[in-house]
């Protein structure tokens, strides 16, 4: 009898916290959270973060706090989200960059869909592709022909290697035949003050950021990288209507949080998040902006990155050598 009852006792304590898990989401968050924006300020994701943020804040009445930890192309920054607990209270602003490295960056120390637990996407913008008011092209043809002219002369400008930019970059080297220099800087806000500058030629940009700048006439608009022409830029042709068939792309971003984190958080951020992006006045915002909102389970969400991971890798793959 003492036997039985030591090892009925001994199943209790070993048995998972099933009855505590719901309580564990009901009083989350009770404190501060922190959200690791592995990208510069002032960018689309630092300036979506915050926006989220504050729409969380008071939401669930704990502060959302925005770390921007730059480097390495978005490496840095998520490598500290991994490294977090995996307890909700610290969340990770991602976005294309970070399916991009997963063929980019083998020597990272991370794994993006074994290490980090997919959240609810938020929003995705097309790019479009500017130039120097100096540069002897009022058209994306007319680009093209001056590359070809100068193989290896011309330089565009990223905000590192990995992100959206480089890699449309690189998509749009490829299907033009040309040859122009990748110049990758630290963040978004360096190389966008590059190309008005004229340090740089050129430029793959998202919407949002640079569209202020061809209003003032600091860069002129070649093409936008979307199917359809932008709202917030209408004048500027698609890179497919101005003589690339088939070219696209966009930067979408997302939250993720550390692997282990309790699904009853993540399946309560995620409908915190697919709310906030269903608000009228933040779809009238981000449409504004150039900006459509997105809204998925965390499941939907993890097949999203596990075909976007695949994707990118096959556009390294068609790469003639690694992207410079």
């Amino acid at each position: 009898m003492r036997l039985r009852t030591a090892l009925a006792l001994a199943a209790i304590v070993a048995a998972p916290p099933v009855l505590a898990t719901p309580g564990l989401a009901q009083d989350y968050p009770s404190r501060p959270v922190k959200v690791i924006v592995p990208f510069g300020a002032g960018g689309p994701a630092d300036v979506t973060a915050r926006q989220i943020g504050n729409i969380l804040q008071e939401s669930f009445g704990q502060p959302f706090v925005v770390e921007n930890r730059t480097g390495a192309g978005g490496v840095i920054g998520t490598q500290d989200a991994v490294k977090s607990p995996p307890d909700g209270y610290t969340l990770l602003m991602m976005s294309n960059t970070q399916t991009a490295n997963e063929s980019l960056v083998p020597q990272r120390k991370y794994e993006l869909m074994r290490d980090l637990a997919p959240i609810a996407p938020v929003n995705y913008s097309d790019l479009v592709i500017v130039v120097h008011p100096s540069v002897q092209a009022k058209t994306l043809q007319e680009f093209i022909a001056l590359a070809k002219s100068q193989p290896g002369k011309l330089n565009y400008a990223s905000s590192g290697q990995g992100t959206p930019y480089h890699m449309a970059g690189e998509l749009f080297k490829a299907m033009a035949s040309i040859d122009v220099l990748h110049v990758p800087y630290r963040n978004s806000g360096e190389a966008r003050s590059g190309v008005i500058g004229g340090q740089v030629q050129m430029m793959i940009d998202a919407v949002p950021a640079m569209a202020p700048n061809v209003a003032e006439n600091q860069v002129r608009a070649l093409a936008t990288t979307g199917k359809t022409r932008s709202t917030v830029l209408p004048n500027a042709p698609t890179v497919i209507e101005a003589g690339i068939p088939g070219y696209e792309a966009t930067i979408w971003l997302g939250l993720m949080a550390p692997a282990g984190t309790p699904k009853p958080i993540i399946d309560k951020l995620n409908a915190a998040v697919n709310a906030i992006v269903k608000r009228p006045d933040i779809v009238k915002l981000w449409t504004q902006q150039g900006a459509v909102p997105m809204s998925m389970t965390p499941e939907g969400f993890d097949k999203f990155l596990r075909g976007d991971i695949v994707k990118w890798g096959e556009v390294v793959r068609k790469f003639d050598r690694p992207p410079q």
